[in-house]
């Protein structure tokens, strides 16, 4: 007899509705989807940090150094 509580309610999962079973399984569903999502995104935010880092690490001479130190720029 699986109990769910729901607002501070408890319910037996084994004497709900078809529908209500219906609906919990939808829930269920979309919980794993969001923590799937959630995974991902923190996956994501780590490779992006990482591309940043690699990023600043390959640039050369900041332009404003380049200026700074009296080098011509052209352009076109």
């Amino acid at each position: 007899m699986p109990i769910i509580t729901i607002d501070g309610k408890q319910f037996d999962t084994d004497q709900m509705s078809a529908e209500s079973s219906a609906q919990l399984a939808s829930l269920h569903y979309v919980d794993a989807q969001l923590q799937s999502l959630q995974s991902q995104i923190a996956v994501y935010q780590t490779a992006r940090v990482a591309y940043v880092n690699a990023l600043k690490a390959s640039l050369q001479t900041p332009l404003e150094q380049v200026i700074a130190q009296g080098d011509t720029l052209k352009l076109g």
